[in-house]
Parts: structure tokens; C-alpha cells; sequence
């Protein structure tokens, strides 16, 4: 399964990128592709090609702002809390392997 998706809090710190490394990790374990985005205090960073986002089975948003999501336009599309993205990252890989193995 090829993921991509956006990193963002409140503040631009702290859990932008502990939610980043959390799916990352969880993600390469499970053996998906995956590539997240930050948006963070300093600006945009690890930004997603075209081609990422084209190729991606689903675009998980987590985030504590409000993102842009026009780049997403008729992809699978997920918004969480970033707290979701860092303690929950497990089922949240779960859910949406479920939903990729019932297409």
C-alpha cells in the first residue's frame, strides 16, 4: 500500500514531527510506502511530488491546523489529530489496510 499524508500542529513543533516519525516508522514496519510532509514552524519540509501523491492509496492528513487538501482531489482521503497520528498509529494502519484489502 503506497501512503502519503501532512504533519501539522498547533505550534509546528514538538508533535508535527513526532506524529511524522510515528507513521514513518509504523508504516515501514507494516511494509507500506509511505511519505509524509511537515508543515511546522519552519515552513513545509519533506514536500510531496506530484507523482507521490498520485501514486498513493490513500493521503492520511494528521493535523491540529486546518490543511489544504485540494492537492488530494480524488484520492482516499483521512484527517486525525496529531495525538491520533502518535498513540494510536497502529490502528490507524490497521483501519486503513482493512479498507484497502475490501476494494
Amino acid at each position: 500500500m503506497k501512503v502519503v499524508g501532512i504533519c501539522a500542529c498547533t505550534a509546528g513543533i514538538a508533535h508535527t514531527f513526532m506524529a511524522q516519525k510515528k507513521l514513518l516508522n509504523v508504516g515501514k514496519e507494516r511494509g507500506h510506502e509511505i511519505f509524509i510532509e511537515t508543515q511546522g514552524s519552519m515552513g513545509a519540509e519533506n514536500i510531496l511530488t506530484d507523482d507521490q501523491i498520485n501514486q498513493a492509496d490513500f493521503v492520511v492528513i494528521a493535523a491540529d491546523i486546518k490543511i489544504g487538501v485540494e492537492r488530494f482531489r480524488g484520492k482516499k482521503l483521512i484527517k486525525v489529530p496529531t495525538n491520533v497520528a502518535i498513540k494510536g498509529t497502529v490502528k490507524l494502519f490497521e483501519k486503513l489496510e482493512e479498507a484497502y484489502n475490501n476494494f
